[in-house]
């Protein structure tokens, strides 16, 4: 599959993950600063409104949050 199928399956499963534990995009730049990875909402927003972002970002907001598992499929 091309990175135009990958790109938004990626963004929709960290925003649903992030819908999921009720944690906003202020709580979760909050959440990565506290642990040594400044970010802004602003950028996060724009990250993932543009789905352009590294599987480091996209683990980094995972631990964030407190996830332990990711469900890839609903």
């Amino acid at each position: 599959m091309a990175d135009d199928v990958w790109t938004p399956r990626v963004k929709n499963l960290l925003k649903a993950e992030l819908k999921r534990r009720g944690v906003s995009y202020r709580e979760l730049a909050e959440k990565l600063t506290a642990m040594g990875i400044p970010e802004s909402e602003r950028n996060i927003a724009n990250k993932i409104a543009r789905g352009g972002f590294t599987a480091a970002f996209f683990v980094q907001c995972l631990v964030a949050v407190g996830a332990t598992t990711l469900r890839l499929e609903d």
